[in-house]
């Protein structure tokens, strides 16, 4: 069985949405893309590019549309993202010109991917995906940059759906420019109790 990672920059309020760049994904009028670029330093880059692994990637439809317009031609800021399989959940694209994208329909058939042999499956942005596979406890792992800024408006990683979880911290750091980084694993049911 693979583990399914969930890779996510978010804000402190929980906004996902568009962190790369001004045009990346303005959506329902958001204009705050590009909102991590202030926070990178040298410790995030460490960090992300030992996260940029080769490893199958699981994306939605949008998310696989902005990696398609750049990755192909800029392969050495992530060495390896033509050579993995790139698994696209859409219900209208069926076919791409970038190698090794496989196209699914549904949930029955990440379920067959999770299942069968091969790398972890990590999942980048895909905001709708990610509250299914959190919906249907599907998540192994969540990778999180947590950023000290909030939007108030914007597409969340944590949406109607999510179900009762437990998680069990990993790893943690946090950089210079107050990212805090947090990899969390899948721990089972939620438990209770009083003080």
């Amino acid at each position: 069985m693979r583990k399914i990672i969930v890779l996510s920059f978010i804000t402190l309020d929980g906004v996902m949405q568009a962190p790369g760049g001004p045009d990346e994904d303005t959506s329902s009028g958001f204009k705050y893309g590009g909102w991590t670029v202030p926070y990178f330093d040298e410790v995030g880059a460490k960090i992300m590019e030992k996260q940029m692994k080769p490893a199958d990637l699981l994306l939605g439809r949008k998310t696989f549309e902005i990696f398609v317009s750049y990755w192909p031609k800029h392969e050495n800021g992530w060495p390896g993202i033509n050579d993995v399989t790139k698994y696209v959940m859409s219900k209208t694209m069926k076919k791409s010109d970038w190698k090794n994208s496989v196209f699914l329909k549904n949930l029955v058939d990440i379920k067959k991917l999770k299942n069968s042999k091969g790398s972890d499956i990590q999942v980048w942005g895909s905001d709708k995906l990610v509250q299914m596979l959190l919906k249907n406890d599907l998540v192994d792992e969540l990778w999180l940059k947590i950023f000290p800024v909030t939007l108030g408006t914007g597409k969340r990683l944590f949406g109607d759906g999510t179900i009762p979880a437990a998680f069990t911290l990993l790893e943690s750091s946090v950089t210079p420019s107050g990212v805090i980084i947090a990899n969390y694993k899948r721990a089972g049911k939620v438990k209770t109790g009083s003080f």
